[in-house]
Order: structure tokens, then C-alpha cells, then sequence
């Protein structure tokens, strides 16, 4: 989905606000404990690769941390979609929302939030906040969950009509879930 535009600025984010969400929470993989954006080169790469920074754009620590901050906040909001619509945001995530360089600019056919300044992995991480109101635009905002599996807890959007899926995958996590609990109801005592 990567790549750039002429004049080395990224090319558009994906089109689907809400994949882009999910893509973001999932490049940490709970279930084997691996993390895409521990340095900075990661995160940077990470940004390339979906169009949101151009190729090359410097990363520090600091973005790394507000990277990682921002992706475990949008992860508890992302599990509080599974109870009432009136769910509260986190203050970290509210928190990290506040920090970053986000304006509104009404270039364009609607009002957008874009980064302040367009490089580096700070406008990036911008981007993906600014991801979260397109999605609330687009209706799929409370429809972004989270594996209720707690050793997986990846995130995907649910598109089941009754919007009550629970788990990432009914062949892996929604087996193991039911398998556990026929189990322990076999374990009852009668």
C-alpha cells in the first residue's frame, strides 16, 4: 500500500480509515510477543509502508513512545466496542490524542485533520489519530474490536450484522473459546 507521491510527500492512507486502525493495534502481536515499532527504524519503516510518512522520514524515541502509547490506548478503546456504545476513552489515549500536531484544514471536499508538519513519523502517528475520526465519519469506529481472547487480543473490524463477533477468528480463537468451555462444563460437578 506504500509508496509516495511526487515531490516526496506520502501517498494517500489507505482508503478504509478503520483497516488502517486495525493494521496499527496488530503490529504488536500479543499471542508471540513480537512488536514492529520498538525502534525507530521500525516505526518509520512501518509508516513508509503504509503511505503515511515518505520513504526515509527520521524517527526518534519519542515517537516510538507516543507511537506505543497511542496503539495501546486505540486497543482499550478498541475492547470497551465490545460492551455499551458509551464506552469512556481512555486518559492515556486522551492524553496522547492531545500531544499530537493535528490541525484542520477544510481543503479538500470535507473538513480533515492533517498533521502540522507532513514528514517525519510524528505527522505519521498523526495521521493514524486522524484515521480515528474518518472512521467515526465512516461509521465503523465502534465496529473496530478486539480479540476477546486475552493471550490474542488482535483487532479486527466487525462486519456480522448483529455487530456481536467476539473473536478475531471463529477456526482459531472462537474454537479454542468454545472448546474451553465445553470443557469445564464437562468438569462440573453434576
Amino acid at each position: 500500500m506504500g509508496g509516495t507521491e511526487t515531490g516526496g510527500n506520502p501517498a494517500p492512507p489507505p482508503a478504509d480509515p478503520a483497516l488502517l486502525l486495525a493494521d496499527f493495534v496488530n503490529t504488536l502481536d500479543v499471542e508471540s510477543a513480537t512488536d514492529e515499532i520498538t525502534t525507530p527504524a521500525g516505526l518509520a519503516g512501518w509508516l513508509a509502508g503504509r503511505g503515511l510518512v515518505p520513504e526515509g522520514a527520521g524517527a526518534a524515541d519519542a515517537d516510538v513512545r507516543i507511537a506505543v502509547a497511542l496503539r495501546e490506548g486505540l486497543r482499550e478503546a478498541m475492547e470497551a466496542h465490545h460492551g455499551s456504545n458509551e464506552a469512556d476513552i481512555p486518559d492515556d489515549l486522551e492524553d496522547v490524542l492531545a500531544a499530537l500536531p493535528l490541525r484542520v484544514t477544510l481543503a479538500g471536499p470535507r473538513p480533515a485533520l492533517v498533521p502540522l508538519d507532513p514528514s517525519g513519523a510524528a505527522a505519521g502517528v498523526a495521521r493514524i489519530a486522524a484515521a480515528v475520526m474518518d472512521s467515526v465519519a465512516a461509521g465503523t469506529w465502534p465496529r473496530l474490536k478486539t480479540c476477546q481472547v486475552d493471550t490474542c487480543r488482535w483487532a479486527f473490524l466487525d462486519t456480522s450484522k448483529n455487530r456481536s463477533r467476539s473473536w478475531c477468528s471463529m477456526k482459531v480463537c472462537g474454537n479454542r473459546a468454545k472448546t474451553r468451555a465445553y470443557r469445564a462444563r464437562r468438569r462440573a460437578p453434576a
